[in-house]
């Protein structure tokens, strides 16, 4: 794919980028464009620089480990390499892990987003006119701050807040941290809020991943309660290209939704990985996979639907999703059942796929 035209190559800070959203994020800027990129993360858990192995020696690509809540390696990084943007896609990100670990989901989600505010804005501040009128600061966040729905309705980006989990409440709370940076300080920022994400490189934990491999290796899937809970899915290469494209021009101060107009029950999700599983197996012993699901009970809290009006980033900014569900699946589905190798070396011993969120 040849490189976007780009006559004045920008600087662009993504935290966060060794995660699932960041690492394709980092995967399009540098095989797109000619911005130089500069990847900081903390390599927790979900972390893993395997994701940006083939873009890993391109001159327009900076890895700095340093951990958001660190604000002298913060500020370091902002003056040394003078961004132009920043995209802040850093955080503890899993439902099931903040129900068994709080303090880590407010440390970082919060505390962390706290603190690059901070960085950012006192770096701005400093910016000659025209860089600083060109200065962007877009904050990556969730639907699931809005709570859940009823049969019907959608979230728009006027629906009121309502976090049902640890989760979501510290994502809430930095993102009325983020339009506070805004309304005080006049900061330029930008937000979006995203339906469930799936694609190759996701961390084992989350549903298709978790299931894909389980079902690989003759493991139960499990399934919550009735698994009737509806999701809005996004395949993550879409995610990317409307990050990019609301970081190029959303207007300062807006938030936009995106998602990927594909509802679908968690029970409907998992009985299409197992029937392309049974298709691309064919000779696997634990066919037919669906025989593996095995229900347990529904998780504390558990929002109950999901679902995204994404028309204003249609309407304003051009940007509408290129996969459906059954495209994007059968390409995931594929690509984890071809890279075993990178499943096994991402789980380092302190997952394994285990249930979590049952406190």
């Amino acid at each position: 794919m040849s490189k976007e035209l780009n006559q004045n190559m920008k600087t662009i800070i993504v935290t966060g980028g060794a995660g699932f959203i960041g690492s394709e994020v980092i995967r399009q800027y540098i095989k797109n464009t000619t911005n130089k990129v500069i990847n900081v993360d903390a390599l927790t858990y979900a972390g893993n620089l395997e994701s940006l192995a083939d873009i890993n020696d391109d001159e327009n690509y900076i890895f700095e480990q340093e951990n958001i809540c660190d604000s002298s390696a913060m500020t370091r990084i902002f003056e040394y390499y003078k961004p132009h943007e920043v995209m802040h896609l850093a955080a503890e990100s899993h439902v099931d892990r903040s129900i068994d670990g709080p303090a880590e989901f407010i440390q970082t989600n919060i505390v962390g987003t706290a603190n690059l505010l901070n960085v950012a804005k006192k770096y701005w501040v400093d910016l000659p006119k025209q860089k600083k009128e060109r200065f962007r600061f877009h904050h990556v966040s969730t639907d699931e701050v809005y709570g859940d729905l009823d049969k019907t309705g959608y979230f728009t980006e006027k629906t009121s807040y309502n976090p049902s989990s640890p989760y979501s409440a510290s994502k809430a709370s930095s993102d009325h941290l983020v339009r506070a940076w805004h309304r005080t300080y006049g900061f330029p920022v930008v937000i979006t809020n995203c339906s469930n994400n799936y694609g190759h490189y996701q961390f084992p934990e989350k549903l298709i991943p978790l299931v894909t491999l389980n079902a690989l290796e003759g493991k139960s899937l499990p399934i919550y309660g009735n698994g009737q809970q509806v999701r809005d899915w996004l395949h993550v290469e879409d995610h990317a290209e409307a990050l990019r494209v609301v970081l190029e021009k959303g207007e300062v101060g807006e938030t936009y939704n995106i998602g990927g107009h594909n509802e679908k029950t968690n029970l409907q999700v998992v009985e299409a990985i197992c029937a392309l599983l049974d298709e691309l197996v064919p000779n696997s012993p634990f066919t037919p996979h669906f025989d593996l699901v095995t229900y347990v009970a529904d998780r504390p809290g558990h929002d109950k639907r999901y679902a995204i009006d994404a028309d204003k980033i249609n309407r304003e900014l051009g940007w509408r999703p290129k996969e459906t569900f059954e495209t994007g699946l059968r390409k995931t589905v594929q690509w984890y059942i071809r890279n075993r190798d990178w499943c096994k070396n991402v789980q380092d011993g302190s997952y394994q796929r285990e249930r979590l969120g049952v406190k």
